[in-house]
């Protein structure tokens, strides 16, 4: 197997640019996933990040998780459970409206560290999408625009930490799925792994490294990039000790954005296989429900029933 993907964002600035983009194009290609260091984020402000998120869980979100555990009775589970994950978590909405300001139990710190945090996010999350717009021959902006909408993207992070579970091979932390948006940013725990993805039929580790920053694609992607790009299976197993905290950024395309494959990645010769066209709410709404379940019928759902018209070529 080969060593999961790591892209040092600061040799896009030298001589090793083109070595550099080649490494980022495998990872999209074949893995899906891939880490990133001296990404731009200062280790000081990841720090500051990290302390405040640990904080304001064990202040106000590990009793009422251990409160939850207790009344399911999950701690003396004796089966499987497979509609349930070992996590407690929040969602901080930052565009088009933030609520940052509506979440309660946040204190003044937090809120601002978390404003600044998603902004940075942010800026990461469009070089990113220009740099793949670069790999597949897409014009700069391409993505941004697409996911644009009429009122900029939807992005926003869950904030989660995984406790210590006392029977991680009976409950997952969380259970395997793709993600049905855009690119997601994730800064983890560099302590406490847990984060899986599945290549080549084997679960595989996602390293954890301090200051790092995962990248994976989302289901979004693998459409506008007609497959070339591909969302992946992952997971997060539950661990015995040690609490996992995860700040999975999702840079999602707006809620009207019209999503199809780029037609300069579309055979013009062989079109049938193509991906659908559709509105991503509406892709959000049917991936609510089957979320844990393989993307493909998802995708099928939409081949049969767009109503948008054919796929602009200009």
């Amino acid at each position: 197997m080969a060593a999961f993907p790591v892209i040092n964002m600061e040799k896009l600035n030298g001589e090793e640019r083109a070595a550099t983009m080649e490494l980022i194009k495998d990872a999209c290609e074949n893995w899906g996933f891939f880490e990133l260091v001296n990404h731009g984020i200062s280790p000081e402000f990841m720090d500051t990040v990290e302390r405040v998120t640990k904080v304001h869980y064990k202040k106000s979100m590990e009793q009422r998780f251990k409160e939850m555990v207790a009344k399911k009775g999950l701690e003396s589970v004796q089966s499987e459970i497979k509609d349930l994950d070992w996590e407690s978590t929040f969602f901080l909405r930052h565009r088009p409206v933030s609520n940052i300001s509506e979440i309660p139990d946040l204190d003044e710190e937090y809120r601002k560290v978390m404003k600044e945090f998603a902004a940075q996010i942010e800026r990461l999350a469009e070089e990113l999408l220009d740099l793949l717009c670069e790999n597949l021959g897409l014009e700069k902006g391409y993505l941004k625009k697409v996911f644009y909408g009429s009122n900029g993207p939807n992005f926003g992070t869950k904030v989660s930490n995984y406790p210590p579970c006392p029977k991680p091979d009976l409950i997952n932390g969380l259970r395997a799925h793709t993600d049905a948006g855009g690119i997601i940013l994730l800064f983890q725990d560099d302590k406490v792994s847990g984060l899986q993805l599945l290549k080549d039929g084997q679960w595989i580790d996602v390293p954890p490294m301090r200051h790092s920053i995962v990248v994976n694609l989302g289901d979004q992607l693998e459409v506008i990039t007609n497959g070339n790009y591909k969302s992946v299976m992952h997971r997060v197993v539950a661990q015995i000790d040690g609490t996992r905290m995860s700040l999975a950024s999702f840079y999602n395309p707006g809620s009207d954005a019209v999503i199809y494959p780029a037609p300069s990645l579309v055979d013009k010769e062989d079109n049938k296989d193509s991906y659908p066209k559709f509105v991503f709410e509406d892709y959000m709404k049917l991936y609510v429900g089957l979320k844990f379940q393989a993307k493909e019928p998802r995708f099928e759902a939409f081949k049969n029933t767009s109503n948008l018209g054919p796929i602009a070529t200009a």
